[in-house]
């Protein structure tokens, strides 16, 4: 039998035979780096953070890591609503500023309200013209700070007003009783300045009892607006008259408002509709000047009330005027002869030479003969698009227009036959 072999523990890495004296092990001593320190591999210090080992997953053996600052989701998601919330009410705050205070770009200017008109009716132009203007906004304030009806009556609207402002003004009407001046289309200077002497509502300064056109144009301070030919004319019905001059329409003021109040109202809104119409107008036109058109509006004004033939009439007149031929239009006779017309016009009355006769003269009578409306200034200067050289009544309403002098005396005819027949229904009196 073999002796058995002791156990003996294996000799550790570092240790040698010449480590090895008596059984006590020396201290190994690096004598080359004496200041040295023990080498150590940096590690990254993840003790904050455990890493997860996705070797097994990746290939990869670096654990993953993770940032520590970043914001929690629900921090960013409150600030964005914040934001979006920020942004809703400051639109919402220059909406009702714009609504309440943005400015409506127009002139200096009469404004007329007629029975019936709400506040609400008057939204749609500022809703037009101011943007973010919000009628919603514009309700709510005026069922806030509105507590009468808007009230009939005329306004003087200053330059460029807000909606506040313009509130303010129309709500003083409801604090005055109201008179209402009514003048209609086609009637005269004269008929205006007689409504509104008999008007005992109205105060007196500019119609006094001995007034007459030159006293009236220059209580007005209109002198300036009527050409020398008229101004200077020896006629007395031409002279100084500013007949056209005045928009006809129903009006209210309130009790005590002069009489030259009211006439340069009218007067301002008249020059308004003519120059905006002048500027727009068509061209090649025979009008010099806009108080020719303003002439020929009111003779067109007289000639016809059917609002769709304003414009054929113009163009009669527009094409007779361009060949120099006379316009022959009744309603001129009628004006010349001024308090000698007695509802007839015979062939004396057509023979007869006076400044407004356009059967005897040609172009255009020295001053309109009526007040214009907008609709008969606006035909003046947009004629349709007609050859037609004459017109005569057709004796059930309205007229017959025609291109030829052939054509017209037949229509004549037909009128005549037309209204013979209607006399001899007519039961006697």
């Amino acid at each position: 039998m073999s002796k058995p072999t002791p156990n003996i523990p294996p000799e550790r890495p570092n240790e040698s035979p010449s480590n090895k004296q008596d059984g006590k092990v020396e201290e190994r001593v690096d004598t080359t780096l004496p200041d040295a320190q023990p080498v150590v591999d940096e590690v990254e210090d993840t003790s904050a953070t455990p890493a997860t080992n996705v070797s097994l997953i990746s290939g990869n053996s670096k654990p993953r890591q993770y940032k520590v600052n970043n914001p929690s989701f629900f921090m960013q998601r409150g600030y964005q609503v914040l934001l979006v919330l920020g942004l809703i009410a400051a639109f919402f705050l220059v909406m009702v500023y714009q609504t309440l205070f943005g400015r409506i770009e127009q002139p200096q200017q009469m404004v007329t309200i007629d029975p019936g008109q709400t506040y609400y009716g008057l939204l749609p132009q500022w809703q037009q013209q101011i943007p973010l203007f919000s009628a919603g906004v514009a309700k709510l304030y005026i069922k806030s700070q509105v507590d009468a009806p808007l009230h009939a009556g005329t306004y003087q609207l200053p330059e460029n007003p807000t909606i506040a402002e313009a509130l303010q003004i129309l709500g003083q009407g409801a604090k005055a009783a109201m008179v209402k001046v009514q003048i209609i289309e086609g009637k005269t200077s004269k008929d205006l300045y007689q409504a509104l002497r008999d008007n005992d509502k109205i105060e007196k300064e500019v119609l006094t009892a001995d007034s007459d056109n030159a006293s009236i144009a220059q209580a007005l301070d209109l002198t300036g607006v009527l050409p020398d030919s008229v101004a200077n004319s020896s006629d007395p019905i031409a002279n100084y008259n500013l007949e056209g001059w005045f928009a006809p329409d129903t009006y209210y003021y309130g009790e005590g408002t002069s009489d030259k109040k009211v006439l340069t109202d009218l007067y301002k809104r008249q020059q308004q509709v003519l120059t905006d119409a002048w500027e727009n107008r068509a061209p090649n036109l025979p009008y010099k000047s806009p108080y020719e058109a303003l002439v020929m509006a009111s003779i067109i004004e007289k000639e016809t009330s059917v609002a769709d033939e304003r414009p054929l009439v113009s163009a009669v007149f527009r094409n007779r005027l361009n060949k120099n031929m006379r316009m022959q239009t009744d309603p001129t006779i009628i004006y010349g002869m001024g308090s000698r017309y007695d509802g007839n016009i015979r062939r004396k009355d057509i023979n007869e030479k006076t400044s407004y006769n356009t059967y005897q003269i040609d172009g255009l009578p020295p001053t309109p003969i009526a007040l214009p409306s907008a609709a008969s200034i606006e035909a003046t200067l947009h004629p349709a698009d007609s050859e037609a050289l004459y017109f005569v009544a057709t004796g059930n309403g309205g007229h017959k227009f025609t291109n030829s002098l052939a054509e017209h005396n037949q229509a004549v005819k037909d009128y005549l036959s037309v209204m013979r027949e209607k006399k001899s229904q007519t039961p006697p009196q």
